[in-house]
């Protein structure tokens, strides 16, 4: 499903090279829960924007879902993450002057979705989400665990394949951040494969393999049963 074979990511300035990944082999299988760890500026989320085909690495390849990805054009990686990626920010990145309901709705306007479709598609994750009577309020208005609900919602209102969370409970305390985690593994149990950033071991608790960054290798991955 996804597989990376030697990837590196360097960034260049005109007085320094930095590089942020350094041969990566990474293979996750439809269905998995995976964990991504290791130390701030270890390339975590350099990984997750490869993965989540926002950035294109400088070497190495990158196949998903048997297409080669690494080296494509940026409109052709957004027409791959179209209906096959969903995003989970710490931050939330929800747009303020949009409602609840037009928040979760943004995906399906992307591709082009009937307005009737919309509706009954958007309705349903946030009945699913148990946030739809927040349906009409504005970001602001709700609280971070409503927020980062309002997020998941939007990152699967089109039935993602895959969802990409980096760092999903960052700015939420520990009851509202179980609540992510729990909606998390309702996801994946009902096979949306899910690949998280995290700093949190607790967090990492909930996936079925922990990779281990430091200094842009892999250094370990733990399976758990």
């Amino acid at each position: 499903m996804i597989r990376t074979t030697n990837l590196h990511k360097i960034f260049s300035t005109d007085e320094v090279e930095t590089t942020a990944l350094n041969g990566i082999n990474v293979e996750i299988q439809p269905g998995e829960f995976v964990a991504i760890m290791g130390p701030s500026g270890c390339g975590k989320s350099t990984l997750l924007n490869i993965l989540g085909l926002l950035d294109s690495p400088s070497e190495g390849t990158y196949s998903f879902f048997g297409a080669e990805v690494a080296n494509m054009s940026e409109r052709n990686r957004a027409n791959h993450r179209k209906g096959n990626i969903g995003f989970v920010f710490q931050s939330f990145n929800l747009i303020d002057e949009l409602t609840v309901f037009e928040n979760v709705e943004l995906p399906l306007l992307y591709m082009k979705v009937p307005a009737s479709d919309r509706k009954k598609k958007v309705e349903a994750v946030l009945e699913r989400m148990n946030i739809m009577h927040r349906r009409n309020h504005f970001p602001q208005q709700l609280s971070g665990g409503q927020q980062q609900r309002v997020a998941i919602a939007r990152a699967v209102v089109a039935n993602p394949k895959v969802i990409l969370a980096d760092e999903p409970t960052g700015n939420l305390d520990s009851a509202n951040g179980l609540e992510v985690m729990n909606l998390l593994t309702q996801l994946n149990q009902a096979g949306t494969t899910i690949i998280m950033v995290t700093h949190s071991p607790h967090d990492a608790g909930f996936a079925h393999r922990i990779i281990n960054l430091f200094d842009g290798r892999v250094v370990t991955e733990n399976f758990h049963v």
